[in-house]
């Protein structure tokens, strides 16, 4: 028997069990063979820089055939450049940084910044003597811009925010002798 003075702490953690498990119930796009994967459109000019199309990275292209959308790597003359598609809110979009820490680099200096498209969060990334400054934002359907992956998620999976959203993740040397090729996470 349930005592009353138990009751809001049973509810309390009831609607918390559901918060938690409420966004991995809705429907996703699992079962997607890799054609679909790979139609995605890409944008051929972001932040007035010119994209040319890169292969995959071996870790990279791991990552892609898990994750629920797309995934893009490009060139521009100054910086390389990571596209992600998403179609559904999920955990596997998560900050640049915390990658970029778990591929071995030193990140530092992270804050917001304004970039040529609007508000970004940046850091500079170091290891093995090349430092790039790396920026990202997402950005959905509507053109409402997120630099926190976190707001993004609950904005996403609560419906605030629709999409497919686009993930834009700039990675530049910041040494001008340093070749662009070099910033592959």
């Amino acid at each position: 028997m349930i005592r009353r003075r138990h009751l809001p702490r049973i509810l309390a953690a009831l609607l918390l069990a559901l918060a938690v498990t409420w966004p991995l119930a809705r429907p996703g796009t699992e079962g997607r063979d890799d054609a679909t994967r790979m139609t995605a459109e890409w944008p051929r000019v972001i932040d007035g820089e010119t994209l040319r199309p890169l292969a995959l990275g071996d870790i990279e292209a791991r990552f892609a055939a898990r994750f629920p959308g797309a995934i893009g790597r490009f060139a521009s003359s100054r910086a390389t450049w990571i596209l992600r598609r998403v179609e559904r809110p999920t955990r596997m979009l998560h900050p640049a940084a915390d990658c970029y820490r778990g591929l071995g680099y030193a990140v530092r200096d992270e804050r917001l910044t304004t970039g040529a498209s609007g508000l970004e969060r940046c850091f500079n990334a170091a290891r093995d003597g090349r430092q790039l400054r790396v920026c990202e934002r997402i950005v959905d359907a509507a053109g409402a811009s997120f630099t926190d992956t976190s707001a993004w998620y609950w904005n996403a999976a609560l419906g605030r925010s629709r999409g497919p959203w686009l993930a834009v993740t700039r990675a530049a040397p910041i040494d001008s002798d340093q070749n662009v090729s070099l910033a592959r996470p």
